[in-house]
């Protein structure tokens, strides 16, 4: 999970204070040739417009799930880089290829940090040269990044995100670390040309792990803990839904989970 050192990057990136989680459900054995695109052609072109392309993964239990998320100043710099991006010549070239790969690119939530302090925090992160890692560019890494998407009661989330936050605290090792936690961003979307689940009201944890064994080891520890067992019965009451799981592979060039 150590993050790359001495490598030709763009300079590090802060948390963003709105973030969007996109999950894309792409064409059978298409994953890697929309990676190929999107991280040899479509990160710099976002960040250029203002954006920071904060992580992409493959879904370890969804071999056509591409996701990814990525950051904005604010809901209003979301709607400038967006309609920089979308309406610029780096899509235009690249738009029909990224899309032939995709049934759908709908399923996205927009987020805000959980508390003070639990967005990413990107600083010293850094992504390899391509002509560096363009040989092993799918050579799969050990570190994976977990999300957990809780479904929350409208009203809850103020007090499940407190008692996570120290929950969560006591139980982190060595190889096991919380990487940010957020909410559902209630604002209006400022970029309607693309949708996002707008009812959606959610709890999510991001947790990096040094491999998916060490992921195990965790929920281990989680089941044998009376505390977590505690908060976790009494959370129950306050979900809508079962409480969706993502293990994540990151790709080369993701900023998170390397």
């Amino acid at each position: 999970m150590n993050l790359p050192q001495n490598v030709a990057t763009k300079p590090s990136a802060l948390a963003s204070p709105v973030v969007e989680l996109r999950q894309y459900t792409l064409k059978p054995g298409r994953r890697d040739t929309l990676i190929d695109i999107f991280d040899s052609r479509l990160i710099d072109g976002q960040e250029d417009a203002g954006m920071t392309i904060i992580g992409q993964f493959r879904d370890l239990d969804r071999p056509d799930m591409f996701v990814w998320m990525r950051g904005f100043d604010g809901m209003v710099a979301r709607k400038n880089a967006l309609a920089e991006f979308y309406g610029g010549p780096v899509w235009a070239a690249h738009s029909d290829a990224a899309n032939a790969t995709m049934i759908d690119s709908d399923d996205v939530l927009l987020l805000k940090p959980a508390w003070p302090g639990a967005g990413f925090d990107l600083a010293g992160a850094q992504r390899p040269s391509l002509a560096d890692e363009k040989p092993i560019q799918n050579k799969p890494l050990t570190g994976i990044v977990v999300i957990e998407i809780h479904h929350l009661q409208p009203g809850t989330e103020a007090d499940f995100a407190t008692r996570f936050e120290i929950e969560t605290a006591c139980l982190m090792t060595a190889d096991a670390r919380l990487l940010a936690a957020f909410a559902t961003e209630h604002a209006e979307n400022s970029f309607p040309r693309l949708p996002v689940r707008a009812e959606e009201n959610v709890f999510i944890g991001v947790m990096g792990f040094a491999s998916t064994e060490a992921h195990a080891r965790h929920k281990a520890a989680l089941a044998a803990s009376p505390v977590w067992q505690d908060f976790w019965q009494a959370a129950q009451l306050g979900l809508t839904r079962p409480t969706e799981t993502l293990r994540l592979s990151p790709t080369s060039q993701s900023l998170v989970g390397r």
